[in-house]
């Protein structure tokens, strides 16, 4: 065969390869497919494929035409072990096709009897390999020949290099696949873990809810949740075999002395993989997991404040998924540190809210009692001296005046008691703002549109709103008529409180706006729950408050 022949054969060659090679996306069936089709190809008797990943753990991953010694007990002898070639192209010294003069598994299928090689005793190695990645070696072989032509091992570099390629394409597919998987489920997991802390107090056990969503939505077998308390290193919940567990178990930060520049409080997004397996190992030791085969960590982050704990997720196989998963990864941790720092925020509203609202009851009890019962004891001094000056009808207009003052101390102290404990909601909101206007001695009338339970947060936002409104319409509004409107709607609840009084002055709206402690409180209250206070009013033409606050909706 003349150089442009063998030229033009080896562009076939490449050529029917490639197609082969594109026909694919599964890597298993893509290389036992190839192999058998550059056997035909080049007239070669025999090959086989190792894949090895980066610790230099190998994997026999196809092969054709062996002969019986190296087929035997379903190519046992090709599935473990060590060899020449394995060997050099974990130190790095095989960069290019080269021929092998010895076999090792050749010699020991001759040697132990497992079959006949068929003439087999050399063949050519050459790494696969696309760009500066690497995956493995393609070994082919021919009886009796014991050496390849440079143009032989040229042509098998450049087949090797497609494969390479293909492997690279098909991992890259597999790992844009997984990350969309991945990312998709990461909406489900910050959806369910919202309704999960909306319903949970307890610190250990948002923990484990957080720690038991991983294990039910992801495919991670196993997961660990710790934080970093003073000089401790805590274990706040661990994920495996199906369970999740809260373990008491901590120790000194010094102890752990394989994160090197103390690491876990760095804010960086990611945690080196060896510190993730150290981790794990320390676990394992412990008795709280498995031992994994990798593991991938980052830090807990929330913006502004830092790592405040580690998320760990161990796997049980020794793939690349880990390089894959970590931007998931990364991203879930911060998702669980933004849901903590938000469950903190939240708390942290609460007990202002609570401050500001003993605060507001503290004015009041000032403003509105304290000043009656001071005014009430003091005539009760000045009535004891009427007693033994005979005048009848001064001390009668003093006892009037001592009932009067009670009747109005007792009313403000049982609309502050109502304040602080909502009762009446038994029967409902509107019921119970209408019992709670008729103890105002308005006449309240109630309109409801719509049928739904209310969560527990925001039937108690519209209770307080409703309750401030209808005390300043019996206090301000100049009327005791008063309608009450009820909206519920799918994606939102309404509350309207209106009164067919005087009306506020636009200056007097401006001051209102400013100083008002009820209308704060009361959009506060709205605000704090997503949602809108709006107040319309003209003089003369009455007011109408509005509460509208938005509703989770659940498909």
């Amino acid at each position: 065969m003349d150089q442009r022949d063998l030229h033009i054969q080896e562009l076939t060659t490449l050529k029917t390869i490639a197609e082969t090679l594109n026909e694919y996306n599964d890597l298993n069936a893509m290389l036992h497919v190839v192999l058998e089709k550059l056997l035909e190809l080049t007239g070669l008797a025999a090959g086989w494929l190792f894949l090895v990943d980066e610790r230099g753990t190998y994997e026999f991953a196809a092969g054709s035409r062996l002969p019986p010694g190296l087929s035997y007990n379903d190519a046992q002898p090709m599935r473990c072990g060590d060899c020449w070639c394995l060997n050099r192209y974990k130190d790095g010294r095989l960069k290019n096709a080269v021929n092998i003069m010895n076999c090792k598994r050749i010699e020991n299928a001759e040697r132990y009897a497992w079959g006949d090689t068929c003439g087999i005793t050399h063949h050519a190695t050459v790494p696969l390999r696309s760009g500066n990645r690497r995956f493995g070696l393609l070994n082919v072989a021919s009886p009796g020949k014991i050496r390849f032509e440079e143009t032989e091992l040229e042509l098998l570099q450049s087949i090797a290099l497609q494969i390479g390629s293909a492997i690279e394409r098909m991992r890259l597919y597999a790992a844009e696949q997984r990350r969309a998987a991945l990312f998709a489920k990461l909406g489900e997991y910050g959806s369910a873990l919202g309704a999960a802390t909306a319903q949970e107090e307890d610190r250990a056990e948002l923990f484990k809810h957080a720690l038991s969503l991983v294990g039910r939505l992801f495919d991670w077998p196993y997961a660990a949740l710790f934080e970093p308390i003073g000089g401790e290193l805590v274990v706040r919940a661990v994920y495996a075999e199906g369970q999740t567990m809260i373990p008491q178990l901590q120790t000194p930060m010094d102890d752990i002395d394989w994160f090197e520049d103390n690491s876990i409080h760095r804010e960086t997004a990611s945690i080196r993989r060896e510190e993730a397996e150290k981790l794990a190992v320390w676990l394992e030791r412990h008795g709280l997991m498995p031992r994994a085969a990798k593991a991938a960590a980052a830090p807990v982050t929330c913006p502004g404040r830092g790592s405040s704990g580690i998320l760990l997720i161990g796997y049980d196989t020794e793939d690349d998924r880990y390089r894959t998963d970590a931007e998931a990864i990364e991203s879930l941790a911060g998702h669980i540190g933004l849901t903590f720092e938000r469950i903190r925020l939240e708390r942290n509203r609460r007990e202002i809210a609570r401050m500001e609202e003993r605060n507001r009851l503290a004015r009041d009890l000032h403003d509105s009692v304290s000043q009656t019962l001071f005014s009430l004891a003091m005539m009760s001094k000045g009535t004891s001296s009427l007693l033994s000056t005979g005048k009848d009808d001064l001390l009668s207009e003093s006892l009037q005046d001592m009932q009067t003052l009670s009747q109005s101390a007792l009313k403000e102290m049982r609309e502050l008691i109502m304040q602080l404990r909502p009762a009446g909601l038994e029967a409902g909101l509107a019921t119970g703002l209408k019992q709670y206007g008729e103890r105002l001695k308005l006449n309240v009338q109630t309109k409801v549109n719509g049928v739904m339970e209310l969560p527990r947060e925001v039937e108690e936002a519209l209770w307080r709103i409703g309750q401030e409104a209808l005390n300043n319409a019996s206090k301000h509004s100049g009327t005791s008529d008063v309608d009450v409107i009820l909206i519920l709607r799918r994606e939102e609840a309404i509350l309207r409180v209106i009164d067919h009084g005087i009306g506020i002055t636009n200056k007097r709206l401006a001051e209102l706006k400013r100083h008002s402690i009820g209308l704060s409180s009361m959009r506060e209250r709205a605000e704090s729950l997503g949602g809108r206070l709006t107040l319309q009013t003209a003089y003369r033409k009455g007011t109408t408050i509005e509460a509208a606050i938005p509703l989770a909706v659940s498909d």
